[in-house]
């Protein structure tokens, strides 16, 4: 029977994809393992043979590593920062894709952890940074901020999931492995939609997206102070800190608009993420990239008007030497062409704002490179500049993280809904019900009826 209501409907577009395995998605994972098998060969070469293998010398001794952990942890802002804003200013049309964001953040800081771990020539040693560390190191306020900020996203991913894990627990039994029922049994914690533990979901989710704002902050500061706080040209800067806050926001809400183009198209919820989806976080990316915009004129500006000698050289290899194709094609093609699509509404559809939210993942990835490798080729003392070309693993270990990345997508999304299916349903009950019938929630939850029953996964009064 076809389903016809908006409960029935959800559940048949995001529940399909838990109980049909296509072909199609075993091909696609078997080419991101493909893809994580090669960069973990290329890793393994390196623990054999040492950093040798890579591009990094003296000279330049960060390269693809540390751009793709600045990059990352750029990207991981957008999500629990953003679901948490959404959810604590009540905009009802965030309830499609909070869990994009929510797991957004957590896969990208996933990737961003291990990039330090694969820089390192004796990762055995990663151990004594924490035993030995001094507390005047940036390096090591890095370390505790995005294992913090990791942990803190687990948590707020995890308990927007409890309710969805009771409908499942009710909904696919015998329709999925037993192990699979016993998951979802553990992940739902008994939640049977009773009021106090409503009362108790909402009090951790209040202490949580309080907790979450100023740890994605902290985090984004201090990756920028790892720079700021080092004698290097181009480095010497005290706007870092919302330099790269805003950087991270514009970059990651480019992915989670890349990420849901992709999933709505493959899984078919053009119901649920609609154009004014796309539309409201479209003016999000405008505002945070003209931000952007501001804060990289202001960076040069600052720079080109002093104009001290190393700033002078770093400057001539940026604009018009060897970096200057990099730099034009990130600032037009990552920076100015995505703004001015985002800004007319003849250019502002799903399709233009898929390629516009790629080409600000691309340039900001390029601006990353740019802040991390020029700055270490300028010699410090009357010889030449260095030279860093990626070498294979390198680029082998970078691609295998955008693999690891999409793979958590991947694996996640056979177990656990794309979409919050409980916080959809609430959205609709709060439209039928009357006001009166309510019961006032905070923490950003939306209002609801006094139970909740996961049998039904309706709400009754």
């Amino acid at each position: 029977m076809r389903p016809t209501t908006h409960e029935e409907r959800l559940e048949a577009a995001v529940y399909r994809p838990l109980t049909h395995t296509s072909q199609g998605w075993y091909i696609w994972t078997m080419f991101l393992l493909l893809l994580i098998g090669v960069g973990s060969f290329a890793y393994l070469t390196q623990l054999q043979n040492g950093l040798a293998v890579t591009g990094m010398r003296d000279t330049v001794i960060w390269g693809l590593y540390i751009s793709n952990f600045v990059f990352w942890s750029g990207v991981s802002m957008s999500g629990t920062f953003i679901s948490a804003i959404l959810r604590i200013t009540g905009a009802e049309w965030r309830r499609p894709l909070t869990r994009f964001a929510e797991l957004t953040t957590v896969s990208a800081l996933l990737m961003t952890g291990l990039m330090p771990m694969l820089d390192m020539g004796r990762p055995d040693r990663m151990g004594n940074l924490l035993r030995y560390g001094r507390l005047e190191s940036p390096l090591l306020w890095d370390i505790l901020a995005i294992t913090t900020y990791l942990a803190a996203s687990l948590i707020y991913l995890y308990l927007f999931l409890i309710p969805d894990a009771a409908l499942l627990r009710d909904r696919l039994k015998g329709k999925v492995s037993g192990l699979r029922e016993r998951i979802y049994s553990l992940v739902s914690l008994g939640w049977q939609g009773l009021p106090e533990q409503h009362r108790r979901l909402e009090r951790g989710a209040t202490i949580m997206m309080l907790i979450i704002i100023p740890i994605g902050v902290t985090v984004h500061s201090v990756v920028s102070w790892i720079f700021g706080m080092t004698y290097r040209a181009g480095w010497a800067s005290t706007i870092f800190a919302p330099y790269f806050a805003v950087g991270a926001l514009y970059s990651g809400t480019a992915m989670l608009i890349t990420l849901m183009v992709i999933f709505r198209r493959v899984y078919h919820l053009e119901e649920y993420l609609t154009e004014k989806h796309f539309r409201y976080l479209s003016y999000m990316l405008a505002v945070f990239g003209i931000g952007y915009l501001y804060f990289t004129l202001a960076e040069y500006l600052t720079i080109g008007y002093k104009l001290q000698s190393e700033d002078k050289l770093l400057l001539e290899e940026l604009l018009v030497g060897r970096y200057s194709p990099l730099v034009w094609a990130g600032f037009f093609g990552g920076q100015i062409l995505p703004i001015v699509w985002v800004l007319f509404r003849r250019t502002r559809t799903i399709p233009m704002l898929f390629v516009a939210s790629l080409l600000v993942n691309i340039g900001m990835w390029v601006k990353r490179f740019i802040i991390v490798v020029p700055s270490l080729s300028l010699p410090l003392m009357p010889y030449e500049w260095g030279v860093y070309s990626p070498t294979w693993v390198e680029i082998a270990i970078t691609v295998a993280s955008f693999g690891g990345f999409a793979l958590v997508f991947t694996l996640f999304t056979k177990l656990f809904p794309i979409v919050s299916v409980w916080e959809m349903k609430e959205g609709w009950e709060r439209e039928r019900v009357p006001e009166r019938a309510l019961v006032p929630s905070g923490a950003g939850l939306a209002a609801r009826p006094a139970m909740f029953t996961s049998d039904t996964g309706r709400y009754e009064p």
